[in-house]
C-alpha cells in the first residue's frame, strides 16, 4: 500500500493503485482477527487496522450487521473499499438545485459482493453504504488520510431530501 500511495501523482491514481493491491487479499480466510470482525447492534463498527506514521493513509475494517447503513456523506480524501464478507449496496448521489432548494439526485446503485473493489476521489463521492443482506458484512477501506487522528473519513453529511432521476 505504501508504494502505491507514495508513487501516485494524483488522488484518483492512488485509489486505482491501492484497489489493485487490495483485491487479492479480500477473500483470504483468516485475514482479520476475531475482534476485528465484531459488529455492534447500535450501528456499523469501525476497526482501525493501520495508520501510516506520516498520515498518508489508513486501513480500516467496517463491520455491518444486516440493515445497518451510513448517512449520506462524502469524504476528506480518496478511498478504496473492498468487500471481505457478505454484500454491500452503495447508493451514489449528486447535489442539484440551489438557494435552499438543494436535493440529492440518485445517480447509481452498486451492489458489491465479497472480493469486489471500488474506489473514488473527491469531488463526486457523495454516497450511502448499506448492508442489504441477511448476514454480517465486512469491508476493508483504505483512506488517503489519518483516520486514527480524525476518527472518521467523513467530511460532510448530507441531510437534503433524496430524489430519483424520474422525480
Amino acid at each position: 500500500m505504501r508504494e502505491a500511495v507514495v508513487g501516485a501523482s494524483a488522488p484518483a491514481q492512488a485509489a486505482d493503485r491501492v484497489a489493485e493491491r487490495l483485491r487479492p487479499f479480500l477473500t483470504r480466510p483468516g485475514l482479520l482477527a476475531q475482534p476485528q470482525c465484531e459488529g455492534d447492534p447500535a450501528g456499523y463498527r469501525q476497526h482501525v487496522l493501520h495508520t501510516e506514521p506520516d498520515g498518508s493513509f489508513s486501513v480500516v475494517a467496517l463491520v455491518w450487521l444486516p440493515g445497518q447503513e451510513t448517512p449520506v456523506h462524502d469524504h476528506v480524501s480518496w478511498c478504496v473499499t473492498g468487500v471481505h464478507e457478505g454484500e454491500e449496496t452503495e447508493h451514489r448521489y449528486r447535489v442539484v438545485g440551489g438557494d435552499g432548494g438543494e436535493r440529492l439526485l440518485a445517480t447509481e446503485v452498486i451492489v458489491n459482493s465479497a472480493g469486489e473493489v471500488g474506489g473514488f476521489a473527491p469531488p463526486g463521492d457523495i454516497h450511502l453504504v448499506r448492508n442489504s443482506g441477511s448476514t454480517r458484512a465486512i469491508s476493508l477501506h483504505v483512506y488517503g488520510a489519518d483516520v486514527g487522528r480524525l476518527g472518521s473519513s467523513i467530511r460532510r453529511v448530507y441531510p437534503q431530501p433524496r430524489v430519483s432521476a424520474q422525480s
